[in-house]
């Protein structure tokens, strides 16, 4: 029998996150996760479903879907979601360090 080496998550998140365009992805992750908290959250304390959501605030209910999935195709109606639950969109375009730029670019053709 092969014995197999286990590591936990937190040590493997750790390693990954040392590359540069996987810490550029996991840190939007974690922005979006921000952004949907406050939606679900507000669904939960309000019992509605994604169905009862989107009717109230005249969307569809994939778009609820989406969104919650961090998937943000229409600003428009991110906001519109955001707004009906009492929250306002903020984009702001945040330039990367030279060092962090050229690191990504390096690995993204690596990656190809």
């Amino acid at each position: 029998m092969i014995k197999m080496k286990t590591r936990k998550v937190e040590d493997y998140l750790k390693d990954k996150l040392k590359d540069p365009y996987f810490k550029e992805l996991w840190e939007l992750e974690e922005q979006k996760l921000e952004i949907v908290k406050p939606i679900i959250a507000y669904r939960i304390k309000k019992k509605l479903s994604q169905m009862a959501l989107a009717k109230s605030i005249g969307v569809t209910q994939q778009h609820i879907s989406n969104i919650e999935n961090g998937e943000f195709s229409s600003i428009a109606t991110l906001e519109k979601v955001l707004l009906h639950i009492g929250y306002t969109v903020k984009i702001k375009a945040v330039r990367l360090d030279a060092k962090v730029k050229n690191r990504i670019k390096r690995t993204v053709k690596t990656r190809v």
